[in-house]
Order: structure tokens, then sequence, then C-alpha cells
């Protein structure tokens, strides 16, 4: 399956949490109906590991855990110009704590 993502490509995925204290990068937080818990939004930044077979991204976090997410997913995108540059040192701390991870030169 053809797909534009290629290992070592910096990623955001935004992902739906639910909590009773949404952190400081939360975004488009919404108060449950009697106020107990939010719902929010947190982007995640991390790095495109490898592209399987069937076109599925094996997605690595900062502290190497793995993802696998479809390439169609709406909650994911490439780091656009900004993103790249505004949140480098959180792409690049993926890639130098998991050497094995392909590196994006964005300087």
């Amino acid at each position: 399956m053809k797909t534009k993502y290629r290992a070592g490509d910096w990623v955001v995925y935004t992902k739906s949490k639910v909590s009773v204290a949404p952190g400081p990068r939360a975004k488009d937080v919404t108060a449950a109906s009697k106020g107990e818990s939010y719902s929010y939004l947190v982007d995640k930044f991390w790095v495109v590991e490898k592209v399987q077979d069937d076109g599925k991204l094996v997605l690595k976090t900062r502290r190497g855990k793995l993802h696998v997410i479809p390439p169609t997913d709406p909650q994911l995108h490439l780091a656009n110009w900004w993103q790249r540059w505004r949140y480098a040192s959180r792409f690049r701390e993926i890639t130098k704590i998991h050497p094995d991870s392909g590196s994006q030169s964005n300087s």
C-alpha cells in the first residue's frame, strides 16, 4: 500500500483524553455535564519507526512505546514547518534516546 509517510518522518497525533485536570498543552477543553471531568485534545509528537507491508505506521513515542496507526487516521499528520521548528527538541529526543528510529534533518 502506498503512503506519504516514511520511516524517520516526524508526525503529530492529536489524542483525545479525559481527566479531572487537563494539562497545559490541552486544547478544545470541554467540561462534563456535571463538571466532574474534562475531555480535551493533546498533540503528541512521534516519529515513524517503520511502515508495515499493509501500510500501517509504527510510531515511536518519547518513552519508547510503539503505536500502530493507519495512515488515513484523521488525527495524524506530518509535522508542518512550524511544528518541526517549535517542537524539534521533542522529536530529536525520540531519535536521540532511541537511535534505531530514523532521524529527519530540519536545521
